[in-house]
């Protein structure tokens, strides 16, 4: 892919540039915890986005897509604006850094590839931002500490791209160290890391190639719910209760009588995941790969039967590896689509690929797309 880019951008620029890259990424456990103030457990991975830059002496951005074969230019001023969908992201960092900086920024010339799969729920856009927010805080010597650098990211796709989402992705993508998934206090903003050194192990991602369509309105409607069991248990006895990460089982139980059957499903499935995902870094500390793996089977069984955001293909995926023995599966991601995400014996492995390939294909006519992943660096010079 390096020499791709490299060659594209000579031959578009007639210069060299300098190489940035920065990853895409997984969340091994904790969904739906962010906006209730819990955990969740990202890594960097071995897909992602490459960038070629440099100066060019001009007051614009000279910026070329290799994988779109798609070329665009623009000033610095919200007015120009770019109205390719690719281009806003770069676009929105350089404002984001703006606004925080001043105009410390000149033009630069660019061309940027990647490898990270497009709507498999592994974060591309939050790679692309993460590589650029890197690559001009360091030629322009901007100090930007890392936090701020992901906080840049998540402001473009805020303000630029028209998604309102969380901090995850782009700080998985800034912070993203080889060997290591990171647990990040969606409260507080506390991180650590935490080994991932499967021996004996693979990490892969089965996308089912579908989306269906109830995801955002499905989505405001389990918030509301968790916003719902906080402000019943405020009213009953807990007032510190800012988030579902403040309550635990006996507080959801003392309450049950006063909300729905669905409100209470929900709430158990986030207060249980939280949960989740602290077992999941004790038993990392210790290697211990088989309760990782059932903390994985557990979050999907509450994915699809209390949070209800699974759908019946990620469900025949997991059922496909309980069958085959694979030590943890379980969707990955918002749901409603998308991929499962499966820690496989490397035994186990080929088994598993080929008879999860075949029967999806067999029930639902098309196979589904696999991505091996490995636990990498994140945004970083080359």
């Amino acid at each position: 892919m390096k020499e791709r880019i490299e060659e594209c951008f000579k031959s578009r620029f007639a210069t060299e540039g300098v190489f940035y890259a920065s990853a895409g990424r997984i969340n091994l456990i904790g969904e739906h915890t962010d906006y209730n103030g819990g955990f969740v457990f990202p890594g960097a991975i071995d897909k992602g986005m490459m960038v070629d830059i440099a100066l060019n002496s001009t007051d614009k951005v000279r910026a070329y897509s290799v994988d779109l074969d798609s070329y665009v230019e623009f000033g610095f001023n919200e007015e120009d604006a770019p109205s390719e969908s690719w281009a806003r992201y770069i676009f929105g960092v350089c404002r984001e850094i703006i606004k925080r900086c001043g105009n410390v920024l000149k033009g630069f010339d660019t061309a940027f590839a990647g490898d990270v799969p497009l709507g498999a729920g592994m974060s591309s856009s939050a790679a692309l931002e993460s590589a650029f927010a890197f690559a001009l805080n360091d030629i322009f010597n901007l100090s930007i500490d890392k936090f701020e650098l992901a906080k840049i990211g998540q402001s473009t796709e805020h303000n630029y791209c028209g998604v309102k989402c969380g901090i995850m992705d782009q700080f998985a993508s800034v912070f993203g160290k080889e060997g290591n998934l990171i647990r990040l206090d969606c409260r507080s903003m506390e991180y650590k890391y935490f080994p991932f050194h499967p021996q004996g192990y693979r990490l892969v991602l089965l996308d089912s190639v579908v989306k269906h369509e109830l995801a955002s309105s499905a989505y405001n409607k389990r918030r509301e719910s968790c916003e719902n069991v906080c402000r019943v248990m405020r009213e009953n006895g807990y007032p510190r209760v800012e988030f579902l990460r403040d309550a635990d089982m006996a507080m959801l139980g003392s309450i049950r009588e006063k909300i729905s059957d669905e409100d209470y499903l929900r709430a158990k499935y986030v207060i249980e995941e939280t949960e989740r995902v602290l077992t999941v870094c004790e038993a990392l500390e210790r290697d211990d790969y088989e309760t990782v793996g059932k903390m994985m089977y557990l979050t999907h069984y509450g994915m699809s039967k209390e949070y209800e955001v699974s759908c019946q293909e990620l469900d025949f995926l997991n059922d496909i590896a309980k069958e085959c023995g694979v030590t943890g599966s379980r969707v990955m991601g918002g749901g409603f689509g998308g991929c499962t995400i499966n820690l496989v014996k490397d035994e186990l492995y080929d088994t598993f690929i080929e008879k999860a390939c075949r029967l999806y294909k067999e029930k639902y006519g098309r196979s589904p797309k696999v991505y091996p992943v490995v636990i990498s660096n994140g945004a970083r010079k080359l």
